[in-house]
């Protein structure tokens, strides 16, 4: 079909879903240099597996005009490890069950470094993959493209027709915002060169 191995291949694998945690909360009490960035991991031997590692951050520590005076927000998420299946088929009551269910693995790992953080929440919400499917229009809830590192590379910006460039995650070099910034200053410099 000649689009097979491009930035157009519709067949190339995709990554698991993730969970989200939104959350505002009070920071009164929190220590002034309370980090951004928090991994918690459950377990060095198995980095994929389902519940074992939480990305958290917090970016009004770094810029107060994320959150009001006396507040910060953060943002909670698993790495590409929820399946998408798990979540298909529910009504919305059992959708809504096991939404607070799932939530838990993300609520627990913030508890490690705040241990109060459900308290202190003055707002929050969980992400699901049905989450990312209708919000992001995202087939599955994935993030893009899986290839794994070592097996296949990601594909370049060209595509098999004259004048059409392809960026985002399904392109080198990956999946997350920053790769895909850089995917569209590649297509950017491809379309117009600095000379």
């Amino acid at each position: 079909n000649g689009v097979a191995g491009s930035c157009l291949d519709a067949t190339a694998p995709k990554t698991p879903s993730f969970l989200h945690l939104h959350c505002a909360f009070d920071a009164s009490g929190l220590p002034d240099d309370l980090a951004m960035h928090h991994i918690v991991v459950r377990d060095w031997t198995d980095i994929t597996a389902r519940d074992n590692c939480v990305f958290v951050a917090i970016p009004s520590t770094l810029d107060e005009t994320a959150a009001p005076d006396g507040y910060h927000v953060l943002h909670a998420y698993t790495p590409a490890t929820e399946p998408y299946e798990a979540w298909t088929g529910l009504d919305r009551a059992a959708y809504e069950e096991l939404k607070e269910a799932r939530g838990e693995v993300l609520w627990k790992a913030i508890e490690e470094f705040i241990p109060n953080i459900r308290e202190r929440s003055v707002y929050s919400a969980v992400g699901t993959p049905l989450t990312h499917e209708r919000y992001l229009r995202r087939e599955g809830g994935t993030y893009g493209a899986a290839w794994k590192a070592g097996e296949k590379t990601f594909p370049g910006h060209s595509a098999p027709f004259d004048d059409l460039y392809c960026c985002g995650d399904s392109t080198f070099p990956g999946i997350g915002v920053p790769a895909v910034c850089g995917s569209g200053i590649a297509v950017a410099h491809a379309i117009a060169p600095v000379e």
